[in-house]
Parts: structure tokens; C-alpha cells; sequence
């Protein structure tokens, strides 16, 4: 019998000490990109999958992220007294229905893994996704959705995966290839954050996974890796061990990494250039200033 996923954990916990002082009081998942906040992009992809129920790993401070999905009934009120009823729609677009999304608390910052292991009472024993809203991808078919065809066919653990630079590597979790099959890749292992000039190989595993409940058994083991946190990739290889296949996902699509200042200006940049509405002023102005400062040379 085939088992479709629809649960999601999407970790949210960190402090985002990246891009303080902003996040000193603003979560970094609500920060925006254009005019939607990063964690709207994971659900709108979540959604987009056939995602039902959604399951946020926050820790303390989170109250406005929590706050976003919630309704929002006086500022409902003043968009329909002045008749602004598209913008209306846009914020009914937010709202997430009661018992759709549920919250759990990471009380010590241990790790993704960590995270993941948060939820696994409300993920029993299904298959679920995990999404990292840092990682957003721009794609004419949503990566998740992307990964869950895929899913349909393996029905094996499935990470999302793109090629990187070797001097990069060291930065990611990386695959060890055993078959290449092109958009599907199987494993035989994975290494977290390599040393330089020992990847497997230079397939990078970003912030989309599909995964079966023996990788949150493989986490009750709440063993220390890379960093000495509890390694999401860790429990991924364990279960591939234990006879688990694993794959590696090329997915269709750019992505960009916003737990970085450049990546999320670059995000900016590029979701902005995509809209009807902003393309004319923003082209003109970045025109405007390559020329200035190629003259300022």
C-alpha cells in the first residue's frame, strides 16, 4: 500500500543571530521577501503538496510567528469598511484553519535532528516532510511537490539535493552516491559538513526532506554529531544502515539560502524581478546604478 504525506515539520527555533539586530525582536522566519514573510513561501509550497496538517518546532520568542497564522479580526474589519476586499483575500490567504497547525517547543537549541525529534508524537507512524523556510526555491512546480511525485515512486527517504562547489562542501550535508539515475540519486551514505577535500562527492543536501518514522526512531538514539548537535543527516544514514533506501532528489528550480544576509538580497532581487508589478521601477534602478558606478571607475 502506497502512503501518501501529509504532515509537515517545519523548524523554526533558531535565533536568528545572523541578521540581529532586526531579529532581536522579529523572528527571522516572519522577516519578508518582497511582500510575504519567509515561513508564508514554506506553506504555500507545503500546501501545494498536499500538505495537511502543519507542525512548527518554535522555542521562546516565537509569539509573532505563532500570531501571523492567527486571524486577525479588526484589521478583517477596517479592509472591508473601506472596501479594499483584494487585500482582504491576500489576508484570509494567511489564516490557517484551527487544528491545522500545531506548535511544539525546542527547549535547548541541540540540533535539527533535535528539532525534528520534537514532533515525532504528532507524527506517529506516517511518512512526513521537513521544510527549512530558510531555503526558499523558486520553481514553475513547487520543489515539495516536486519531491512527493517522487515519494509516489520510491517510497523510500528522500532528501532534495543540488550540486555545489568542492570548497563549498564542507557546508552542507553531502551524499554518498551509489547509482545516478539523473533526477533520482540512490545512496550509500551521507557525510555532514565534510572535511575540505573529503566529500563523497559535490550533491548537497538543502532544506527539503521526505522521511519515514524510522528516521525519528534512529533520533530517540539522540546521538551527538557534527558541531555536537543531534544531525537530522545522521539519523537519515543510520536509517539507510539499518536497510532503509535513501535518494537524493535533483530538484527543478533555484534556490536561495535567506539565513544569509547575501542569499536572502539575492532572493529579494530575484522575487522582485519576477513580479508584474515591481519589474520596470527595479530594472530601472539597478540599471541606473551599475552604470553610476561603472563611471564612478
Amino acid at each position: 500500500m502506497r502512503t501518501k504525506v501529509t504532515k509537515a515539520i517545519f523548524p523554526v527555533a533558531g535565533l536568528g543571530t545572523r541578521f540581529l539586530p532586526a531579529t532581536k525582536s522579529v523572528p527571522k522566519e516572519i522577516m519578508t521577501l518582497v511582500d510575504r514573510p519567509l515561513v508564508q513561501y514554506a506553506i504555500d509550497e507545503a500546501r501545494a503538496a498536499g500538505i495537511k496538517e502543519f507542525i512548527f518546532v518554535t522555542s521562546r520568542g516565537k509569539g509573532a510567528l505563532e500570531d501571523y497564522f492567527d486571524n486577525a479580526p479588526q484589521l478583517e474589519q477596517e479592509l472591508r469598511r473601506k472596501g479594499k476586499t483584494e487585500l482582504l483575500e491576500l489576508l484570509k490567504s494567511t489564516d490557517m484553519d484551527s487544528g491545522e497547525i500545531a506548535y511544539m517547543r525546542q527547549h535547548r537549541p541541540l540540533g535539527l535532528g533535535h528539532a525534528v525529534w520534537c514532533a515525532r508524537r504528532l507524527i506517529g507512524n506516517e511518512p512526513f516532510a521537513v521544510i527549512l523556510p530558510d531555503d526558499i526555491i523558486a520553481a514553475e512546480k513547487p520543489c515539495l511537490a516536486q519531491m512527493v511525485e517522487a515519494f509516489a515512486e520510491t517510497q523510500g527517504n528522500i532528501v532534495a539535493a543540488m550540486e555545489v562547489p568542492p570548497e563549498k562542501a564542507s557546508s552542507y550535508g553531502i551524499l554518498d552516491i551509489k547509482e545516478d539515475m539523473g533526477r533520482i540519486v540512490s545512496t550509500k551514505g551521507m557525510v555532514e559538513k565534510p572535511a575540505l577535500g573529503e566529500a563523497p562527492s559535490n550533491l548537497a543536501v538543502i532544506g527539503r526532506y521526505i522521511l519515514t518514522p524510522k528516521v525519528l526512531q534512529k533520533l530517540n538514539k539522540k546521538r551527538t554529531g557534527a558541531g555536537g548537535e543531534i544531525q537530522l543527516t545522521d539519523a537519515i544514514a543510520d536509517a539507510r544502515d539499518s536497510g532503509e533506501e535513501v535518494y537524493g532528489f535533483r530538484f527543478e528550480g533555484q534556490r536561495f539560502d535567506c539565513g544569509s544576509k547575501s542569499g536572502y538580497l539575492q532572493a529579494t532581487v530575484a522575487f522582485a524581478l519576477a513580479r508584474d508589478d515591481l519589474r520596470d521601477d527595479l530594472w530601472t534602478f539597478l540599471n541606473d546604478l551599475v552604470h553610476a558606478e561603472k563611471a564612478a571607475q
